[in-house]
């Protein structure tokens, strides 16, 4: 078995996250691909999120490439949750989520709960699919033309829930997207029609491929943490890592086990030592994905102020790839007021990494940054 280090698994995933070298502002795709998505929960959240990861970033970047350029689309993905995908990637991650997810959808008590036939259901998704064009439409209009095809008039208002529970399987069947607000209002596209290109994927082709981008970026993991990343029970995971046969190889990294593609091992080895001090915001991807491993992430007793009730996630100081403290920042008369709580004490390195780090968040929402520590 392979052996390796956490500090080399810590300097991998930074440079995989573009987290030790940031990107260039021209391959904001690249980041977005490589990450397999961005957590769009808050998108303001996403929009720091790549910040972090990309030299030069401006405020109004992600919004171009999503509602004018169409070169990002917006969807619940991994999850159920909102991400933000390339229009390249989007056929990929919706082809696995059907492959992987589809039948979830299906189950009698999730029908039950929901108060729909099976029929009920196919006709909501084929619905969607025949209601939506390139031309957004808003939540309130959508929902009024599903009550009325489904032939179920109370539906409207549940098909009104920002949750988009009823929503979901027609967009892990690659039927829905998000348009661009109109007003206050959330609008609705179909991709294949919104965004310029899509290519079609076989549907297992499509999910092996998920699992090697996944553990290019956030790997090694366990079969247990690509399910709960991905959205899928752990007996699944663990037949769909078996599949990829002899690409995969496990490792041990200081007595902990986990599995990393075969070809990613000699460039791990070669790693230098971490050394990046990072702000990163609520819903980070790297904070997400990795939540399994805060023991050897997080300085013991600190997981709760990271990992909140309720699936918040906490915005984090990242420290070499560890999680050392917390952090927020709030407007205020032409300033941008960065307060971090550090869970241990920190040096000079650290504190001019946290300074750097705010006179760039100032200059990406144009304000002066002040820093303070609670």
């Amino acid at each position: 078995m392979t052996s390796l280090s956490w500090n080399q698994i810590h300097a991998w995933r930074l440079e995989r996250h573009f987290l030790s070298k940031r990107a260039r502002r021209e391959t904001l795709l690249d980041v977005v691909s490589r990450l397999v998505g961005v957590h769009a929960q808050v998108m303001s959240a996403a929009e720091l999120s790549l910040w972090a990861r990309i030299e030069d970033l401006r405020q109004q970047d992600v919004g171009n490439a999503l509602w004018e350029k169409r070169l990002l689309a917006k969807t619940w993905a991994m999850r159920g949750t909102l991400h933000l995908l390339t229009a390249r990637d989007f056929p990929l991650v919706v082809r696995a989520l059907g492959n992987s997810v589809a039948n979830f959808y299906r189950r009698g008590s999730w029908l039950k709960f929901n108060n729909l036939s099976l029929q009920e259901l196919e006709t909501l998704v084929t619905g969607v699919r025949d209601r939506l064009s390139d031309e957004p439409v808003t939540r309130e209009q959508l929902a009024s033309r599903l009550a009325e095809h489904v032939g179920q008039p109370h539906l409207r208002d549940r098909l009104l829930s920002g949750w988009g529970v009823l929503l979901k399987p027609a967009s892990h069947a690659g039927y829905l997207a998000f348009g661009p607000n109109r007003g206050q209002n959330v609008t609705f596209v179909r991709p294949d029609l919104w965004l310029g290109e899509w290519q079609e994927v076989d549907p297992d082709e499509a999910l092996e491929e998920v699992v090697r981008r996944y553990l290019n970026t956030y790997g090694p993991a366990t079969t247990d943490e690509f399910g709960r990343w991905w959205g899928i029970d752990v007996s699944k995971a663990k037949r769909l890592f078996t599949r990829l046969g002899d690409d995969l190889v496990q490792v041990d990294v200081e007595g902990w086990r986990g599995w990393m593609l075969a070809s990613s091992i000699d460039a791990i080895r070669a790693m230098p030592e971490p050394d990046v001090v990072r702000l990163l915001p609520h819903f980070d991807v790297y904070v997400v994905a990795l939540g399994r491993q805060s023991d050897v992430l997080v300085p013991a007793g600190h997981r709760a102020r990271i990992y909140r009730n309720q699936g918040w996630i906490s915005p984090v100081v990242l420290v070499d790839g560890r999680m050392v403290g917390v952090w927020e920042y709030e407007k205020r008369r032409g300033k941008v007021a960065v307060t971090v709580d550090l869970f241990e004490p920190a040096d000079d390195r650290i504190r001019a990494g946290i300074q750097a780090e705010a006179e760039r968040l100032g200059r990406f929402l144009e304000l002066e940054p002040v820093v303070a520590y609670a």
